[in-house]
């Protein structure tokens, strides 16, 4: 992005642009490296001190073929991870790298001393140059620390961070090498094919774990309902943890699904205990990260079901008032159906499924099964007065329709009935809106907190009058 210019109006000069902190990356790279050969190391000659190392491989990948020449792109991951230390322009960016190829190392390597594990096969014979650098390999690394792959786990770190920083015409070689990169953990018969998910795994958690920035989301104070919330999910994380043990004797990519559900269930009960929708990381456009469309991946699975398993029998958006209506969080048959042109859309844990012009779309993100603050609701009720007064038809969804979508309606409602007292206002708008739609989830808590936002609101537009 290019420089703002000066406001010539105010005299005031544009932030002067930070330095590339050269030496920083310089004194992290040192560091970050002996971290590698030290600690990489120390878990290689902690298994190798053990009497019996276990493997673990399904019959088919001695079908693998090992290829001498992949070990080519298989060592290039070295280059590409000192060059990235000096890709950043500032010095969050930096830091924010750094942390991420940190946390996988550790990560990896406890893993590694947890439960070490060795690559079965006997390697063939490679001449010339790929046998040099097998050779090489050799010397520092021992047939153990297997899953999860720490070669996969910085090779996603890498290739999210060149990602951001190379031209878009240039991604298809970016793609193409670094692909060829996680492919070579195989043919070079370095891993076995379970190293490889669990690899990634790790780096999509570390890139979820420390963004390069968080969305503007108006937050809530966490309050008995979220920490309630949050316990329920940290016990389901238990729950599916000890699943994923327990299914680990029948069935080993089962027992890799149910982690991958534990880890997720983990990262929606830290969301909660913070009552930080912002860490769903889902913008204002709709659009969520890709770190955490991979980490959150079974519970995004789950809300999505759960909202159609919900809804099955009612799947059509209910009309509220004029150009109006409240509904489930839509695809593009529902949009169709409901004829909107725009969607204000309240969920924080489901991303962006429709798109394109002339469709408006802002996603005001609120957490699941708790009440919207005063800060959420007065963004959502602006947008949906914005477009209502230009005529859009408009779908306010969440997640099934029932209670985020139908507080916001309500809170816009209330605002436009004509009596000063904000009690019968909101008793109102909530019984115009269960009229429309009965199958609303509003509870005393929600309605003491419209009564609370309207008084607010309205000492606010008096002010802004005065």
């Amino acid at each position: 992005m290019s420089a703002l210019p000066a406001d010539t109006q105010s005299g005031t000069q544009p932030a002067p642009r930070e330095a590339r902190p050269w030496g920083l990356a310089c004194v992290l790279l040192a560091l970050a490296g002996a971290l590698f050969f030290s600690s990489y190391g120390f878990a290689n000659w902690l298994a190798s001190q053990r009497a019996h190392v276990p493997s673990f491989h399904f019959g088919w990948e001695r079908g693998i073929p090992f290829v001498p020449w992949t070990i080519v792109p298989y060592w290039s991951i070295d280059l590409l991870y000192g060059i990235s230390f000096f890709l950043w322009r500032t010095r969050a960016g930096l830091l924010t790298h750094v942390k991420r190829l940190v946390a996988a190392q550790l990560i990896s390597v406890a893993c590694f001393i947890a439960f070490p594990l060795r690559f079965a096969f006997a390697r063939p014979q490679a001449d010339g140059l790929p046998g040099e650098l097998f050779r090489l390999l050799g010397g520092f690394d021992l047939p153990f620390n297997q899953a999860p792959s720490l070669h996969i786990s910085l090779l996603i770190i890498l290739w999210v961070a060149f990602a951001a920083h190379l031209p878009r015409r240039r991604h298809w070689l970016l793609h193409g090498w670094f692909a060829l990169i996680g492919v070579s953990v195989l043919t070079t018969w370095q891993h076995h094919l379970i190293d490889v998910p669990t690899g990634a795994l790790v780096g999509w958690l570390c890139v979820y774990l420390f963004p390069l920035r968080l969305p503007a989301v108006a937050a809530n104070a966490p309050d008995g309902s979220t920490r309630r919330l949050a316990r329920r999910y940290g016990l389901g994380a238990v729950a599916t943890l000890l699943c994923a043990l327990l299914a680990l004797s029948a069935s080993v990519t089962l027992a890799l699904l149910l982690l991958w559900g534990a880890l997720a269930l983990a990262c929606v009960a830290r969301i909660y205990a913070l009552a930080a929708p912002a860490w769903f990381q889902k913008d204002s456009d709709g659009t969520m990260a890709i770190a955490a469309r991979w980490v959150l991946a079974p519970y995004l699975l789950s809300a999505f079901l759960n909202s159609r398993w919900w809804t099955r029998r009612d799947p059509q958006a209910s009309v509220i008032a004029d150009g109006i209506r409240v509904g489930r969080f839509p695809t593009r048959a529902d949009l169709r159906a409901c004829d909107a042109d725009a969607v204000l859309d309240l969920s924080a844990e489901l991303p962006r499924a429709v798109g394109g012009d002339p469709l408006g779309y802002r996603c005001v993100p609120m957490l699941d099964l708790t009440v919207p603050t005063s800060a959420q609701l007065d963004l959502a009720v602006a947008q949906l007065d914005a477009w209502h007064a230009a005529g859009r038809h408009v779908l306010v969804s969440c997640a099934l329709g029932y209670s985020r979508s139908a507080m916001v309606v309500t809170a816009w409602l209330a605002r436009r009935q004509g009596s000063p007292d904000a009690v019968a206002a909101v008793d109102a708008a909530l019984a115009h809106l269960r009229t429309h739609r009965p199958a609303v989830v509003l509870g005393d808590a929600h309605a003491d907190a419209l009564r609370r936002w309207l008084v607010q609101a309205r000492a606010t537009e008096m002010d802004h009058a005065a």
